[in-house]
């Protein structure tokens, strides 16, 4: 694993910061990387539909409001105040999705789920975050329950780790928890894994 650049996971400054010089700094709405990304995610969940959901993570909205249309419930999190009013708008037509501005791991729902996903999130925490929430991740899904990861593989100096390093840890946590691995893809882009809680 490489070395973290920062022992502090990014706070939501950061993100507000980004969204009020532009309110789709990742392009999540036009990109052609983005579009082939979420087909991907929602092409690897394996149910066609899901009781509970949680995604860490929402941004502006772009992948949650594909996710709902799989989901009974959807709980949508995310730092940044400025993003989440976005996907709340984004998502108003869509009453199974509920908001919560929420820092994970610091914070985590009291929810069960059996669907957690993290897509573009991992690499902005520390070390010692990404190990927590690894762990109330897995205490929050259901026997039966998946897990999704689909991260970035390039450098992003400003972040604390990179996409491999959060899926190779996840890939160790699996190895010494009851997480099962289900399929993986790479790209040049980006990689996704997916696991399964027994």
């Amino acid at each position: 694993m490489t070395d973290p650049v920062s022992e502090q996971s990014l706070a939501a400054d950061f993100f507000d910061t980004l969204y009020q010089a532009d309110p789709d700094p990742w392009r999540f709405e036009t990109s052609q990387y983005e579009a082939a990304k979420y087909a991907a995610t929602m092409a690897a969940l394996p149910k066609p539909r899901y009781r509970s959901a949680f995604e860490i993570g929402s941004s502006i909205g772009v992948l949650t409001e594909q996710l709902a249309q799989r989901c009974d419930a959807l709980l949508s999190v995310d730092i940044s105040a400025i993003a989440q009013e976005r996907a709340i708008q984004r998502c108003q037509h869509l009453p199974q999705v509920r908001f919560r501005l929420m820092n994970v791991p610091q914070e985590y729902p009291t929810d069960s789920f059996d669907l957690v996903l993290l897509s573009e999130v991992g690499y902005y925490w520390c070390l010692a975050d990404l190990h927590s929430a690894q762990q109330r991740i897995y205490e929050s899904l259901e026997p039966g329950g998946h897990l999704l990861l689909v991260h970035w593989l390039h450098d992003a100096p400003s972040y604390p780790l990179r996409g491999d390093d959060v899926h190779n840890a996840f890939q160790d946590f699996a190895a010494v928890s009851q997480l099962k691995p289900l399929s993986s893809q790479c790209t040049a882009d980006y990689r996704l894994d997916l696991y399964e809680r027994p």
